[in-house]
């Protein structure tokens, strides 16, 4: 008697090698089906990456900005919306509860949001107006600059950097 026929000669262990084969085949040869309708399109890691999104997400370029090429990106009309903190871009259109038009923060939306940042402050008069150079932020302690840095790594970790911000006539 060989080693599989011994091996197989008890049910058990014969229920064990076909439940193994099967997450085998599995692991191996997961289910490419797609999706039917929006509904079924997962919306969290669940059973795998085994689908297809309904479509790509738009490309985003990293570019320059300058105050005046940034402002428009401010959410209105539904568009995409854009803030930098100490010359890094970042796209936070997909925060736009919080950086939209009716957002607590919506007034860095499409603008140098550094000083409110560093501050803790999200009025109007911590932002220099878009004609002027960009502010820079000599005045701020050690803790507003290390507040503004935890900003940043805040903003790394859960929006695109999409571009860097100069001087008006820098671009």
């Amino acid at each position: 008697m060989s080693f599989i026929d011994g091996s197989l000669s008890t049910p058990i262990n014969t229920a064990l090698l076909l439940l193994t084969l099967y997450y085998a085949q599995t692991i191996i040869f997961p289910s490419t089906s797609r999706p039917r309708s929006a509904a079924e399109v997962p919306k969290s890691y669940e059973k795998g990456y085994s689908w297809m999104p309904a479509n790509h997400p738009p490309t985003v370029l990293f570019q320059t900005y300058t105050p005046r090429t940034l402002e428009p990106f401010n959410g209105k009309d539904g568009g995409r919306i854009l803030l930098a903190i100490d010359g890094i871009v970042f796209d936070v259109t997909t925060g736009r509860g919080f950086y939209g038009p009716e957002g607590m923060y919506g007034n860095f939306a499409g603008r140098d949001a550094s000083r409110g940042m560093a501050k803790q402050s999200f009025d109007v008069e911590m932002l220099t107006p878009v004609d002027q150079p960009l502010d820079k932020l000599q005045d701020l302690d050690a803790s507003e600059i290390e507040n503004m840095r935890g900003w940043i790594d805040h903003f790394s970790n859960k929006y695109i950097s999409c571009g860097k911000l100069v001087e008006n006539d820098a671009a």
